[in-house]
């Protein structure tokens, strides 16, 4: 296995803003002790944050939110990234779409991707059946995504499990099984 940790859109927006999960917070140790641990193994680090214009077709549905270069698409501080880390900024739910990110990853190696983030039945979820279309293992961290509500975040991981055939670990399992490193 090469694995990745794909870190999606743990921004300002989604984490204090107006769109912001309820468990979005709780969710920042276990998503920074995963990078962490991916760093000192040399497994890349890849966050990926909504950064839209003006007209991108989601703000017809969730209204303006993570505009680029305003304030709301940074990336929260408690996970800064490093200088080594990629980011990638989206204007749609998935991180693939229109990207670049699946070449990156098969020029990193990568086989295997690791989700953590903001929203478990949104932007993970289309991550996650991108990663699938484009051949990618998928293993999700159970409490390092969150979603809306806690049916929400149920239904989207039980989804991605049973059709996308994502294994679904919660941090410690990742850490120990796939990282190698502490705790």
């Amino acid at each position: 296995m090469r694995p990745a940790l794909l870190i999606i859109d743990m921004i300002e927006e989604f984490v204090h803003g107006r769109l912001k999960s309820p468990s979005a917070e709780a969710i920042i140790p276990a998503i920074r002790m995963l990078a962490e641990n991916a760093r000192k193994q040399g497994i890349p680090v890849i966050y990926l944050i909504d950064n839209h214009l003006p007209f991108d077709r989601e703000l017809s549905i969730w209204g303006p939110h993570a505009l680029s270069h305003g304030e709301e698409s940074k990336i929260v501080s408690e996970l800064r990234p490093s200088e080594k880390d990629l980011v990638f900024k989206k204007r749609s739910y998935s991180g693939f779409r229109d990207t670049g990110l699946a070449n990156v990853l098969r020029d990193l190696g990568v086989d295997t991707v690791i989700l953590t983030g903001i929203h478990t039945h949104i932007c993970v979820l289309h991550t996650a059946i991108d990663a699938f279309y484009d051949r990618f293992n998928i293993i999700i961290v159970s409490d390092a995504v969150a979603a809306f509500s806690e049916s929400d975040h149920v239904y989207a991981l039980d989804y991605m499990r049973k059709v996308l055939g994502a294994k679904v670990l919660n941090t410690l399992e990742v850490v120990e099984t796939i990282l190698g490193g502490s705790k």
